[in-house]
């Protein structure tokens, strides 16, 4: 045992310990965190690749294509701590490897279970790939397992900063240590004097004005105290009784603050049972909230799904040499294609609101707007659809009213109103718009029509994700979302949505939101490409076309529109270093181009074009899959003319072409009359 008579080299051993204790400590805690983070990461990771792996690659083992296989599995050059993986049959033979460079092309000869095994700096990964509950093969993953690596770097690593941190502190401890002892070392020396001499007239000197000085200040008070009762003894009798009275009274004053204690401890045991309780409520409800959201993904993948069965298939009959079809057939087939993908694209649209506006992200504009003018634009867009059906569809008159509101969003509410009005009415029936003001400073607008109606328990269903309320198998198509958006956006726009209905009478929904005064509305100019009436081209004129795009598909498709087009002349570039080349050497009148293009991409050849003189006033419209609202926000800042998603939509890329063109007329014409 270790014998230390210095009070400094007590404080000294106690911080060096503290110190090394808490490093230790602090060191080990996050080692293994981090440890247990990388382990758990890179088994997420490799999971999640080869579900994306076996989805991707569950055609190729259907068809039995290995060539195509054999590409899904080069995509794991993108993750280097892939080593190799491969793709196995459904009677568990390789059926597909890769393997990174580098790396022995070694592969199990038989596929396992499915489960994770660690060798060494190796993990094992195995993934049935199963479709529609078959089993198509199985996907054999093999990654780099760094984890005794890791481990050992982290123990170099926690050593050399313990060193640094014990010499660090060893430094400290000696230099404070003087500051420390030395009022206490005074205070000990006077206390050895006041003993051996029995002189309480000593003091103690204060040297500093910290707790040291302060147990100085302590140490004299004591003196003086020691020396009053010297001169006191004879009234210690008298100061000892009053002593037991106040024992006296201090143990009454336990007693009660036992029982005020023993009161507490009922309260915070009836606290304690009481958040118990509410802990397993709120267990239930994450129980219930993850079964509605399991709920939604087997919905929705059921939505998707449906679509896409009609698109593959007449796809594939259409493709097929063993399934010919006639031209009136083929012309049915692409009908049904046509429709089943702009029903997924409704879908995906209203998927991508619905996740919006439960998560929050989406940001309004509230400000004064027409209501009669966005009315006559919902009538313009209803109306036709309406009539294909026989279904009259009956707006109010004039409309001076003004309301606070996104017009974007309310054109929105109101059309998806108006669509579900005549999707789910009868035949030759009627829709009904009509304009209320029986609250004080609100409107109330009102949808009714002429369907079948609604029972009272079918109403406490309406505003649920992916419930039709039993028209999943009737002939009209739907999701189930567009009520949940459209409350969540009235909800938000300050104003209430509700619905009234009788069956076989039908139904009436109403959304109310704040009325504003019309001085108020600030109609904002529309930009000049958009401002003036639509113009058709001049037959005898030529406009020239350049599309950027390095799909042939898309090529083939904008190709096919522009036919039609005697006075456009379509030119092509595959990506974006020849499309510049090609701008400037033909200075064509109007650019189409992709985003996502090999070499440079959209954005960064139009900063190219807009830098050069000769192609800087050459208006470019972006053509691009990327359709997210960031993306066009960002699109349009970045300079392009016009920004147009894809699925193509034939009717808004023809108005686009059409009134861009329509503008470099009219700007060719003023620059004429400008000239002397």
């Amino acid at each position: 045992m270790i014998r230390m008579h210095s009070l400094r080299q007590k404080l000294a051993a106690v911080v060096m310990l503290t110190t090394l204790a808490s490093l230790l400590v602090s060191v080990a805690i996050l080692i293994a965190y981090d440890l247990r983070h990388y382990h758990r990461a890179l088994l997420g990771d490799m999971s999640t690749q080869a579900e994306l792996l076996g989805h991707m690659t569950s055609a190729a083992l259907s068809f039995d294509d290995q060539r195509l296989a054999a590409e899904n599995l080069a995509l794991l050059r993108i993750r280097p701590q892939v080593r190799a993986g491969a793709i196995y049959n459904a009677r568990g033979e390789l059926f597909a490897s890769y393997a990174a460079p580098g790396e022995p092309r070694e592969f199990p000869s038989r596929a396992r279970a499915d489960g994770v095994q660690i060798e060494g700096s190796n993990l094992f990964l195995y993934r049935r790939i199963i479709e529609n509950g078959e089993l198509l093969g199985t996907v054999y993953l093999r990654a780099e397992y760094a984890l005794v690596s890791r481990t050992l770097d982290y123990i170099g690593v926690a050593l050399l900063i313990t060193t640094v941190a014990m010499l660090l502190a060893l430094l400290l401890t000696r230099r404070l240590g003087r500051i420390v002892t030395a009022p206490i070392f005074a205070i000990a020396e006077v206390a050895r004097e006041v003993v051996s001499t029995r002189d309480y007239s000593r003091r103690a000197p204060r040297t500093s004005t910290d707790e040291a000085g302060e147990l100085v200040d302590s140490f004299n008070a004591m003196l003086t105290e020691i020396e009053q009762r010297t001169g006191e003894l004879e009234t210690s009798n008298r100061a000892i009784a009053r002593e037991a009275e106040e024992r006296a009274r201090a143990q009454q004053e336990v007693m009660r603050l036992n029982e005020q204690l023993e009161v507490r401890v009922q309260e915070r045991t009836l606290q304690l049972e009481t958040a118990n309780a509410e802990l397993e409520l709120a267990m239930e409800e994450a129980k219930e909230a993850n079964q509605a959201k399991s709920a939604f993904l087997s919905a929705m993948s059921h939505e998707l799904r449906t679509p896409l069965n009609a698109i593959l298939g007449f796809a594939q009959i259409l493709t097929s040499d063993s399934l010919p079809s006639t031209l009136p057939q083929k012309k049915e087939f692409a009908g049904h294609i046509l429709k089943s993908g702009r029903h997924l694209l409704t879908l995906i649209n209203e998927i991508l609101d619905l996740a919006k506006v439960e998560a929050g992200a989406v940001n309004l504009s509230l400000e004064p707007v027409a209501l009669g003018d966005v009315l006559g634009e919902c009538r313009s867009m209803i109306e036709p659809i309406a009539a294909q059906r026989g279904i009259r569809v009956l707006f109010p008159g004039a409309c001076e009213t003004v309301v606070e509101a996104d017009r974007t969003r309310l054109k929105q509410v109101l059309l998806n109103l108006l669509s579900n009005a005549v999707k789910y009415n009868r035949d030759a029936g009627a829709v009904v718009v009509d304009i209320a003001f029986d609250t004080p400073g609100k409107v109330r607008l009102s949808v009714q029509d002429t369907g079948l109606g609604l029972r009272p328990d079918q109403l406490d269903l309406l505003f649920q994700p992916f419930n039709r309320l039993g028209q999943e198998n009737g002939g009209q198509e739907g999701t189930g979302i567009g009520l949940v958006v459209t409350r969540r956006l009235v909800e938000l726009m300050n104003g209430a949505i509700g619905v009234s209905s009788r069956v076989g009478v039908g139904s009436v929904f109403w959304i109310e939101l704040p009325v504003t005064v019309p001085h108020a509305l600030a109609l904002k100019e529309a930009p000049p490409a958009l401002a003036q009436p639509l113009e058709t081209p001049d037959a005898n004129a030529r406009h020239t076309l350049l599309y950027v795009e390095d799909n042939p598909a898309n090529l083939k498709l904008v190709e096919e529109i522009v036919r039609f087009r005697p006075d456009l002349r379509l030119m092509a570039a595959q990506d974006g270093h020849l499309g510049i080349e090609m701008a400037r050497m033909h200075q064509p009148d109007l650019i189409l181009m992709d985003l996502n293009l090999p070499c440079v991409s959209g954005v960064d050849a139009l900063k190219t074009l807009r830098s050069d003189p000769r192609t800087a006033h050459i208006p470019v419209i972006a053509l691009t899959a990327n359709a997210m609202p960031r993306d066009v926000e960002r699109g349009l800042a970045a300079g392009f003319f016009r920004y147009l998603t894809k699925p193509i939509n034939i009717d808004e890329f023809t108005e686009a072409v059409n009134s861009t063109l329509a503008w470099i007329d009219r700007r060719a014409a003023s620059r004429k009359e400008q000239q002397p």
